[in-house]
């Protein structure tokens, strides 16, 4: 094999290697709900 096939051939290995060796998992968070308050209610017009 020539020397500019081998250097195609490994240049096409490492780059197979890196774009499907990479995968990273996703990090989850998780994000607690907030408490929700009562809604006023209604007691008349002036109180």
């Amino acid at each position: 094999m020539s020397t500019s096939k081998k250097a195609i051939l490994a240049l096409c290995t490492f780059a197979f290697l890196a774009a499907c060796g990479g995968a990273k998992e996703t990090e989850t968070v998780y994000i607690e709900d907030t408490a929700v308050s009562a809604e006023p209610t209604y007691t008349g017009k002036y109180k």
